[in-house]
C-alpha cells in the first residue's frame, strides 16, 4: 500500500490571457493541472471545471420590540459552468507513479460574460478548480481564480453621440426669491475609456445676489440587486472645482478638461450587478440646495479609433454629431493633475478632492477589475502645427516698414 501522504503538491497553472493578463469573451482558456508525488498513487478520477459566477449578498436589520430581526439579501448568476474529465472514473483504479505530471487542459468561455468585480455588496467571480479522487480518501482540492474583461468597444454610434443638458433652480431663503442659477452643458460623447480627457463645455448664468461655485465630478454607482430589492453605493472617481461666479455674472467653460483616472469597466449586462458612470456638473447655492445636472457615460475597454481607420459606417453615422467641433477653442484648457480616486460619502456631496489628512480611514476598494493599458490615445481635438505653413519662397516681410 503507497503511504497517504504521497501527493507532495496539486496546482493548477493558466497559460496568460492577453498582453495585460485577463481573459476576454468566447477566447480560449488553456492551463495544466500539476501533480507531484513522493511515491505511487491509487486514485479513481481527475477532473477539472471552470465556473464564472455574480453573487449579490447584503443583511438589513430592523427592531421589532425588544427583538432585533435580520433579513438575508442573496442573488447569484452564473456565467460559466464547464467540467473536463482529466482521468476517467471508470470504476477501476488508475496507479501513478512517483515524480511530476502534468494534465492539460482547454474551455472554450462563452460569448457573454461579465467583467470581474469585487464590490462591497457582491462580486463577479472566475475560477477554475481541480478536484482529485482518491479511494477511501476525501477529495483534494485546489483553485486558481482568473480576470475576464467583457469588451467594450466606444467606437459605435449609440457611444459616439454627444450628451447635453440643462438645468435651472430658484434659490429661496426664508421664503425669499434671491434669484434663479442655470446651467448648461455638453460633452463630445458618451463612451470613453481611462487616461482619456473629457472636454467639458458648460454655462453657468448666476442670477442670484449671491456668488455660486460650480463644480464637476465623474460618479460611479454600483447597483446590487436580490429579492427584488435593491442595493446602491455610490462614489466620486474625480472631480474639478471652478472659479467662484459672482451674482448677476455668468461663467464659460470652453472644453473644461477632466481627466478619467484608473478605474474598472462599465459593467451593464449583468442581471444582480450593475457598475455606471455619470458625469454630474454641479453648482453650490448658498443658502439652498445644490443644482445637478447628470450625463450618462459609458467607461469602456476599446479606445477610440484615428478618424482615418474607422470604417465607412461608424464615420458616416457619426459625422452628423461634429457640430460640438466648432465651439472647440484654439488653446483649449489644460488637463488637471491626477486625482486619486475617492469613495467616500462626503467626497460625494461636496464633488471637491478631499484633503490628503481626510483619507485616512475612508479609502476603501469599491471594486476590482484588471483594466488594460491603454498605450494608443485618441488623436489630439487640436493641433499645435499649423495646418497651412508659410511657403519658403515668400519673402519675408520687414518689421521696420
Amino acid at each position: 500500500m503507497p503511504p497517504l501522504g504521497c501527493v507532495q503538491s496539486l496546482a493548477v497553472e493558466l497559460e496568460d490571457g492577453r498582453a495585460w493578463g485577463a481573459y476576454g469573451s468566447g477566447e480560449l482558456l488553456h492551463g495544466r493541472v500539476q501533480l507531484e508525488l513522493r511515491g505511487s498513487l491509487r486514485l479513481r478520477a481527475l477532473e477539472v471545471c471552470a465556473r464564472g459566477r455574480a453573487t449579490a449578498h447584503w443583511v438589513e436589520s430592523r427592531s421589532v420590540g425588544l427583538t432585533t430581526v435580520y433579513r438575508d439579501y442573496t442573488a447569484y448568476q452564473t456565467f460559466l459552468h464547464r467540467r473536463c474529465q482529466l482521468i476517467y472514473d471508470n470504476g477501476e483504479v488508475t496507479v501513478l507513479p512517483a515524480g511530476k505530471h502534468e494534465f492539460p487542459f482547454t474551455f472554450q468561455l462563452p460569448e457573454t460574460l461579465a467583467t470581474s468585480f469585487e464590490g462591497k455588496y457582491g462580486s463577479v467571480r472566475y475560477w477554475v478548480k481541480a478536484k482529485l479522487h482518491r479511494p477511501w480518501l476525501t477529495v483534494k482540492k485546489v483553485k486558481k481564480e482568473f480576470t475576464v474583461i467583457e469588451p467594450i468597444d466606444i467606437n459605435t454610434p449609440a457611444l459616439l453621440a454627444p450628451q447635453a443638458g440643462a438645468k435651472e433652480k430658484l434659490a429661496r431663503a426664508w421664503y425669499c426669491n434671491r434669484g434663479q442659477v442655470s446651467v448648461t452643458a455638453k460633452i463630445d460623447r458618451k463612451g470613453y475609456t481611462p487616461g482619456e480627457v473629457i472636454p467639458i463645455f458648460a454655462e453657468i448664468d448666476n442670477s442670484t445676489s449671491r456668488a455660486v461655485v460650480p463644480k464637476a465630478a465623474i460618479i460611479q454607482t454600483q447597483t446590487f440587486i436580490a429579492r427584488g430589492t435593491k442595493k446602491q453605493k455610490s462614489s466620486v472617481v474625480t472631480s474639478i472645482v471652478g472659479d467662484s461666479i459672482a451674482a448677476g455674472k455668468r461663467e464659460v467653460w470652453h472644453g473644461r478638461a477632466l481627466k478619467i483616472p484608473p478605474v474598472g469597466p462599465s459593467i451593464l449586462h449583468c442581471r444582480i450587478i450593475q457598475v455606471e458612470y455619470s458625469l454630474k456638473v454641479c453648482v453650490d447655492i448658498p443658502g439652498t440646495s445644490k443644482l445637478f445636472l447628470e450625463l450618462p457615460l459609458v467607461i469602456g475597454t476599446i479606445p477610440l479609433h484615428p478618424f482615418g481607420s474607422r470604417t465607412s459606417s461608424v464615420s458616416s453615422q457619426y459625422s452628423v454629431n461634429l457640430d460640438w467641433l466648432s465651439t472647440i477653442p484654439e488653446q483649449p484648457e489644460a488637463p488637471p493633475e491626477y486625482s486619486a480616486v475617492v469613495s467616500s460619502p462626503e467626497a460625494e456631496q461636496s464633488l471637491a478632492p478631499p484633503c490628503r489628512s481626510e483619507l485616512g480611514g475612508v479609502l476603501e476598494s469599491p471594486f476590482f477589475a484588471y483594466i488594460q493599458e491603454f498605450r494608443f490615445r485618441p488623436p489630439p481635438l487640436y493641433s499645435e502645427i499649423d495646418p497651412n505653413p508659410p511657403s519658403d519662397n515668400i519673402r519675408p516681410r520687414c518689421m521696420t516698414c
